[in-house]
């Protein structure tokens, strides 16, 4: 019975993940949308990632990051030699399937080229861990980046996929069992696609993109935008560990309320009221799952200003005294 206790709780522990929030010059995320027939979040869209590989990541989440992106998209971070030659689409497509089905070492296919990966270009953007109520757990540390414009860098135009729909080549090299598609879309088109139930978030993506709307307002990324941002992920923001606490609507709305949110659940976040934070601080999202694991609607309701560097410092100091 202990060794099944063990096992049980080992099986529990959240794996290590990355995933990137990449951005194109026009104030698009890049987004994949996973096989409507897997096992796990079924048909949803996320930002690429996956699980932390030692033999491939050399102790970096930082290169899980940019790896997995590379495999799910074409996308590849990283920089040549001044002598060196960039690879075009054929041996980047290549190097994808070899990397994938572990034939080749990520590393060793930088190495090959003369490579770099620009993990440099990374910037924190909260970490998240699965509830620990659900079967397969995760510990996921999301970035974002910038994609530099094109025609003054060799890794974006070398991949052709910048902007818009993604039709040239399958998104993953393993015929779409993961990825089935992959595509830029504006992060006001996003919310409004989610709104109009066309596509599904997961309520850590949802959280990220509504954080980064007023952001990044606009078709045309500005340096004042890049600025704001890049000064939000190295602020208290960026480093934020959320810990999603699953709790019943009942607890967390009036009786009326959770009478209309019948069919709901709810994810309370660090600060919020019902965590011990300061009375009538909302930090939470409440969800509609159409099945499990597949999200109908979802809400963010968050009254305090993530945007100021003071009151997100004060909310993880309170956070840290609740722990003692």
């Amino acid at each position: 019975m202990a060794a099944e206790r063990s096992e049980r709780a080992k099986s529990q522990e959240p794996r290590l993940s990355a995933s990137l929030i990449v951005v194109n010059q026009r104030n698009e995320i890049l987004l994949v949308q996973r096989n409507p027939k897997s096992s796990a979040f079924a048909g949803v869209h996320v930002f690429p990632g996956g699980n932390y590989d030692f033999s491939q990541d050399a102790g970096s989440l930082e290169m899980t990051a940019i790896r997995e992106s590379f495999e799910e998209t074409g996308i590849l971070l990283a920089s040549s030699s001044s002598t060196g030659r960039f690879p075009g689409d054929a041996e980047l497509d290549e190097a994808r399937e070899r990397i994938h089905s572990q034939k080749e070492l990520f590393g060793e296919f930088l190495g090959r080229w003369g490579l770099k990966a620009e993990a440099a270009r990374l910037e924190r953007f909260t970490m998240w861990t699965t509830p620990a109520n659900q079967p397969r757990r995760f510990k996921t540390q999301f970035y974002i980046t910038f994609l530099s414009n094109p025609s003054a860098s060799s890794n974006a135009g070398s991949t052709k996929f910048t902007s818009g729909d993604k039709l040239d080549r399958l998104p993953t090299p393993d015929g779409g069992q993961e990825v089935v598609a992959a595509r830029f879309v504006h992060i006001s088109d996003i919310l409004r696609e989610v709104a109009n139930r066309q596509i599904m978030l997961m309520p850590p993506q949802y959280y990220i993109v509504k954080t980064l709307l007023p952001l990044l307002e606009g078709r045309s990324t500005t340096e004042e935008q890049k600025a704001k941002v890049e000064r939000m992920a190295r602020g208290s923001f960026g480093g934020l560990d959320i810990n999603p606490m699953p709790m019943k609507v009942e607890a967390v709305e009036e009786a009326q309320k959770a009478q209309q949110r019948k069919g709901w659940s709810c994810l309370v976040y660090e600060g919020d009221e019902a965590r011990g934070g300061v009375k009538g601080r909302r930090h939470r999202s409440l969800i509609k799952f159409e099945k499990p694991g597949v999200v109908q609607e979802i809400e963010l309701q968050r009254n305090f200003d993530v945007y100021d560097e003071d009151v997100v410092k004060g909310l993880i100091q309170e956070n840290e005294k609740s722990k003692l």
